[in-house]
């Protein structure tokens, strides 16, 4: 049997058996046949073709046997249907949104990660959401997977059977870096889950003693809010060129812009890094085009933190 670890994975794996069998047994005995009349029939020993005028007797099972399979075939895919859109009434729910290139989970406390933690034998209703463009969320290991519009909500459900750490994947191509856009679902035990989430800060810009982070960790959050809220998308943080310039090294850095037709020298240091964040087109590096940053709330904390990151990448 195919491994899975949800409770809908022997659902369609069992569907897409009970497929893949009929489809083999069907493909050798056509190909076996076809072998056998190319034989059978040659026409060195069949000179004078004869007229057939058909069966009654095959007509009716070739026309019945296959129609008894495809009704199979739909009550197991429907039947499988049926229950991953019928979701629980005590599923713990968390919003999914989906942007270029990461995924973002949001729980009913506010916090917000970029990995999916949840319980084991407890049901899990994912909100999903797109703040650009058309995405797919998939996790093979659990065989559910649903699209992420802009502009509609969906959702999915799953209930986790074991603990362990698995793949989130795009199903849907959306844009160059596409294959970037992984995250995981880690699935630990309910009592383990009870203490994590317990253990949540009210607000991430602060330790568990209360007091303000150092540099180092608002890095550490900064470079968290830059896969979350899709800065990677268009700034890279190895030096390559995407769609605007690169973080790395850029801090103290000075850059030629343009604002408002006129060329001028900037130097990037904390006030233009805050400036461009709020107005990403104000002040446009030299060689870049101007294009709108998808529509985009960011909190003064997070644009510190974003700032403490870009910082830090010498």
């Amino acid at each position: 049997m195919l491994a899975g670890f949800s409770t809908f994975a022997s659902q369609v794996d069992n569907a897409f058996l009970y497929v893949l069998i009929i489809s083999l047994i069907f493909f050798v005995g056509i190909v076996f046949a076809m072998l056998y009349f190319v034989v059978r029939y040659h026409h060195k020993n069949h000179k004078q073709p004869e007229d057939i005028h058909g069966s009654v007797t095959l007509e009716v099972l070739w026309t019945i046997i296959p129609t008894i399979l495809v009704i199979t075939m739909f009550y197991y895919g429907y039947k499988g249907f049926h229950n991953m859109r019928t979701v629980p009434e005590d599923a713990m729910e968390v919003t999914v949104t989906g942007r270029m290139w990461s995924w973002m989970y949001t729980y009913d406390n506010g916090y917000q990660t970029d990995t999916l933690i949840v319980p084991v034998n407890q049901p899990v209703k994912l909100n999903l959401e797109s703040a650009d463009v058309l995405h797919s969320y998939y996790i093979p290991a659990f065989r559910v997977k649903q699209d992420a519009v802009p502009g509609w909500n969906n959702y999915l459900w799953f209930q986790a059977t074991d603990p362990g750490v698995y793949d989130v994947m795009c199903a849907e191509y959306c844009g160059d870096r596409h294959s970037y856009m992984l995250s995981s679902v880690k699935a630990i035990e309910q009592d383990k889950f009870n203490q994590w989430y317990a253990s949540l800060p009210v607000k991430p810009a602060e330790t568990s003693e209360g007091g303000a982070l150092d540099e180092a960790g608002l890095a550490k959050l900064g470079e968290q809010a830059y896969r979350l809220k899709g800065c990677m998308a268009c700034h890279s943080v190895d030096g390559s060129r995407l769609v605007g310039p690169s973080f790395k090294g850029i801090f103290g850095e000075e850059v030629s812009v343009v604002a408002e037709g006129k060329e001028y020298t900037v130097t990037v240091d904390e006030d233009y890094l805050r400036r461009s964040m709020l107005e990403p087109n104000a002040e446009k590096v030299k060689g870049f085009e101007a294009i709108p940053m998808p529509p985009q709330v960011l909190t003064d904390e997070e644009i510190n933190q974003l700032i403490a990151f870009i910082k830090s990448l010498k």
